[in-house]
């Protein structure tokens, strides 16, 4: 008996040893194939919904499926190159005039502080003066050289290794779309009935609270989206559509979201004299913002299965040990370990 218990506790280590290198060397090179994977165990539903309700062969289930995702890839691709990135490039085109605008404004406000500051010591404001030119020319070259061509260069060359990467993840989602009954029998060949009984549960549970996550998330971005058309349409009409759309595709960023764009929005009114335009542009961002950290724990809590509080402890732990990713990691581990522990993998029934 010892002796089984010994092996089996080898087996165990063996295991974890392999799990913790492929964490560190395998995975990070294997994201578009981890990404296919959780795809194609996304879309699996629907494939087997167009079988069993048009009585299709896999094949054709799987091809329609998969036509009709890359469509909607198509199609949302287009819109962030068309819309969002042609106002980057706006942004970017625009730059220097907005640097040099608050560069004449600031001339403007030093001309004034000289004029209120001629009782103090002269080398009092011209030191303050320096300091404030200093610190505008620095920050100017600081955003020109962010927009120079030797980075945007730089940044292109990343663009085969994304359409590499592109293909593989495409090439591999359909294939596993084709093998995931396959796979799935290889996988619960090598379980005992009771064990595949148990994970069957589980994988039933996290399928339900994938798709609760991403329904929670949809249902935040269409308040968000709507708060902000609204609130666009009475401070700034005339790009409210566009602001829009492009606030709510950047909201999705954890600990980001609007702020990156009406932060920034609001300063250079307050700084180009509109004071009522910025003061509204602050409103609106903090009305997003609070509606985004106090909503999204309730919305996500109730369609994934999870307390209010623990689902917003697992997005700040996540958030602050995996940064960005940690936003969607810290859930999918919480919603993991319970789910394991409803199946009765993971026992906690102790007392101190």
């Amino acid at each position: 008996m010892a002796r089984f218990k010994n092996k089996k506790f080898l087996i165990y280590l063996g295991l974890f040893i392999v799990f913790i290198l492929l964490c560190l060397f395998i995975l990070p090179i294997s994201l578009p194939l981890i990404l296919a994977f959780m795809t194609a165990l996304i879309l699996e539903p629907s494939v087997r919904m167009l079988q069993g309700r048009f009585d299709w062969k896999r094949k054709v289930a799987v091809m329609s499926i998969f036509i009709l995702f890359l469509l909607l890839l198509g199609v949302t691709s287009y819109f962030v190159t068309t819309k969002v990135v042609g106002e980057g490039v706006k942004l970017v085109e625009n730059t220097p005039h907005y640097i040099s605008k608050v560069g004449d404004i600031w001339e403007e406000y030093e001309d004034r502080l000289l004029d209120l500051s001629k009782d103090l010591p002269d080398t009092i404001v011209k030191e303050f003066s320096n300091d404030v030119q200093h610190f505008l020319d620095r920050s100017k070259s600081k955003i020109l050289q962010s927009f120079n061509l030797e980075k945007i260069s730089a940044y292109l060359t990343y663009i085969p290794n994304f359409l590499v990467s592109l293909l593989v993840f495409l090439i591999a989602l359909f294939l596993f779309m084709l093998d995931l009954p396959r796979i799935k029998h290889m996988i619960y060949s090598h379980l005992t009935d009771a064990t595949a009984e148990k994970v069957n549960f589980m994988i039933s549970r996290m399928t339900g609270v994938f798709f609760g996550f991403f329904k929670a998330q949809f249902l935040v971005s269409i308040l968000i989206f709507i708060v902000t058309l609204i609130g666009l349409l009475i401070i700034t009409p005339e790009v409210a559509i566009i602001m829009s759309v492009i606030i709510w595709f950047i909201d999705f960023l954890p600990l980001v979201g609007s702020i990156a764009i009406l932060g920034p929005w609001a300063l250079y009114h307050f700084i180009t004299g509109d004071i009522s335009l910025g003061t509204q542009l602050s409103v609106l961002a903090a009305i997003l913002l609070i509606i985004r950290r106090t909503v999204e724990p309730k919305v996500m809590g109730t369609h994934i299965g999870l307390s209010p509080l623990a689902t917003l402890i697992a997005m700040y732990l996540g958030l602050k040990l995996f940064g960005v990713m940690g936003f969607v990691i810290g859930p999918f581990l919480l919603i993991l370990f319970n789910s394991a522990k409803e199946a009765g993998i993971i026992k906690l029934n102790f007392k101190l």
